[in-house]
């Protein structure tokens, strides 16, 4: 498979498996529907959630991809990438604890929430192997100037897109088959701490970036 679809097909998978994953918001758009009984109150928690975790992916690529000019491109840069997102996943595995400050901001703050429930879990981290194989195919940095620094900056923010695009469908998605047919009791009964899955993807992630990158 072509490197670059390899590539977008992850930033789509992490954004599927970010939407799904409780943690990044959805059950909140839930309980939104439930208090005010109709559908429009998901919706409306789902857009600021969508944005907190576009910001909370850009904050990350945005930095990393105007950076990516001023070197000669490098397998070694890739590598690293990977491996940090790696090791930021094995950490997770072994320390689980959540920063006590995301239970305490208020509800009318879910963008900034979800902005930092995301950067917290490292979500942007795991798109940053992608995104630095999307940003400049082999041997285009030999000529580095400024249009390379835009054209970076503008795959990084297509990445992000992209990627929130997916989660938000996915969270949306899920949020609406519990709130019109599934309803609270489907929670309490299924309900699953994807604390250690979270890590072993973001392991799965850095490892599929190395291999990638090689």
């Amino acid at each position: 498979m072509n490197t670059n679809w390899a590539a977008w097909l992850a930033v789509l998978a992490l954004g599927l498996y970010h939407g799904v994953n409780p943690a990044m918001g959805w059950p909140l758009a839930v309980a939104s529907a439930l208090s005010e009984r109709r559908a429009g109150a998901m919706f409306r928690t789902v857009v600021p959630l969508g944005y907190g975790h576009f910001a909370a992916m850009a904050v990350v690529l945005l930095p990393v991809a105007a950076l990516g000019w001023l070197m000669q491109w490098s397998t070694v840069v890739r590598v690293t990438a990977g491996g940090l997102v790696l090791a930021f996943g094995l950490v997770r595995l072994v320390w689980r604890r959540h920063p006590r400050m995301l239970a305490r901001i208020p509800p009318h703050r879910l963008a900034w929430w979800s902005f930092l429930v995301a950067t917290a879990h490292g979500a942007g981290l795991m798109l940053v192997p992608f995104m630095l194989g999307l940003c400049a195919p082999a041997g285009v940095h030999a000529h580095l100037d400024a249009a390379f620094a835009r054209s970076d900056l503008g795959t990084a923010l297509l990445v992000a897109t992209v990627h929130t695009v997916a989660t938000v469908l996915a969270g949306a998605t899920i949020a609406w088959v519990v709130y019109r047919w599934l309803g609270l009791s489907f929670l309490r009964q299924i309900w699953l701490n994807l604390d250690v899955a979270w890590a072993a993807s973001l392991v799965v992630a850095g490892g599929a970036g190395i291999w990638m990158a090689l």
